[in-house]
């Protein structure tokens, strides 16, 4: 088993059935985008760039769905918030799967993609 399915494995219910769908549409939604695990946590990769990390923070309640570029996308995406002031990481954060707005996240998460297929750097906006 890869440390990526270990990670959602080894997670407390509603965010391991969270997390295991979000990746299904994850995966379906950018067939292109390579799964990683990284700073001890899921990351996806697009054309080698950091797109988007799954993590469940210690403290809180909630799934955090975090976009690497996400300062440039809040404009147009309202949902995405600032978790304790991060310079250019916004997310979504998801409690359960009555919250999780599928067709929403597909609609943010190709913006996303479109985004960091055109930036000539990842985490710097």
């Amino acid at each position: 088993m890869n440390p990526v399915e270990n990670y959602f494995l080894n997670q407390k219910e509603p965010y391991q059935s969270l997390m295991l769908y979000i990746r299904g549409v994850i995966k379906r939604t950018l067939p292109t985008i390579e799964e990683k695990y990284s700073y001890g946590i899921p990351f996806y990769h697009l054309e080698k760039k950091p797109l988007i990390y799954l993590n469940v923070l210690k403290g809180t309640d909630f799934l955090d769905i975090a976009f690497v570029q996400g300062i440039k996308l809040q404009e147009e995406f309202p949902e995405l918030k600032d978790y304790k002031n991060r310079k250019n990481v916004r997310s979504i954060q998801v409690k359960n799967m009555e919250d999780f707005d599928e067709l929403q996240f597909v609609v943010l998460l190709n913006a996303a993609g479109e985004l960091s297929l055109k930036s000539k750097s990842t985490w710097n906006p």
